[in-house]
């Protein structure tokens, strides 16, 4: 097998525009002078900007806009400087460090393209992924199987990521007919729980139900954040629909009633249909 070709080095040229974010970046945290904001900072007062950035851009990319998602990108990246510059002022890592641990990891995770490893097809490159994941969490002395899955993570993700690791080692519902088969008994306690107006064990069955729910788009191999979050945009272009139907008359959704609006809803869903029907 032929070797690789060497990976391209960063760019150390000054003017090169990373460069100058690090730079931005070092004179923002700068006791002398710097931005009072960006000085009392920390990586836990940073961590929710974070994540929302990340949000940004999947949905730039939900949008499929291009332009924005450039930004956005920037937005994320300048998150990565941020953490970054912070380490660095107590000595724990740069934006280098950070940029070579994830070179390492991506040529260790890819032996088959960095290395002289084959894999005989798309499953076995999993199973080898998941054993060198595996012996990384070993390496960082968390050897539960669900140590290392973020707590982080929004709820639905995390539910599926933890199910996800007990599959592997054979904690999983054989189908989906069983998964359904739990999801209608977490109705049916929570309908219980409902009834009896007892309002905490309601939440707890709730969240019961969610997790059933999770496992469920686990097994359809569904990401369930994808799935609610374009459930999010129908239910807003529909509701939409209803607001321009009501403003032709001059008046607002509050100045309506339910079954006038679940008549316009079904009307929006018709012309969805057809739409559809003719793309």
């Amino acid at each position: 097998m032929s070797q690789p070709s060497p990976l391209p080095t960063p760019p150390h040229d000054p003017r090169h525009p990373l460069f100058t974010l690090v730079e931005i970046m070092a004179r923002l945290r700068d006791p002398d002078g710097g931005c009072p904001w960006d000085l009392e900072q920390t990586f836990a007062t940073v961590a929710p900007y974070t994540v929302e950035e990340a949000y940004e851009v999947a949905d730039a990319i939900e949008r499929g806009d291009l332009a924005d998602l450039k930004e956005e990108l920037g937005d994320l990246l300048l998150q990565v400087v941020f953490h970054s510059r912070m380490a660095e002022e107590q000595g724990a890592f740069d934006l280098a460090g950070v940029a070579a641990a994830i070179n390492d990891k991506m040529i260790r995770r890819h032996p088959h393209v960095f290395g002289d490893h084959a894999y005989e097809d798309q499953a076995a490159q999993t199973a080898g992924w998941e054993a060198l994941k595996a012996q990384e969490r070993q390496a960082k002395a968390k050897g539960g199987v669900l140590d290392d899955v973020p707590a982080g993570l929004p709820a639905l993700t995390r539910a599926v990521k933890l199910t996800k690791r007990a599959a592997r080692v054979g904690f999983d519902w054989p189908s989906t007919d069983q998964v359904l088969d739990k999801l209608a008994e977490e109705i049916a306690e929570l309908k219980v729980e409902i009834a009896a107006g007892d309002r905490a064990k309601a939440r707890e069955e709730l969240g019961d139900l969610l997790f059933v729910v999770a496992n469920l788009a686990r097994k359809l191999d569904v990401e369930p954040e994808d799935a609610l979050r374009a459930t999010n945009a129908k239910f807003v272009r529909r509701f939409a629909f209803i607001e321009a139907e009501l403003a032709r008359d001059g008046r607002t959704p509050d100045q309506s009633d339910l079954a006038e609006m679940d008549g316009l809803w079904d009307a929006a869903k018709a012309a969805e249909k057809t739409l559809n029907t003719k793309s």
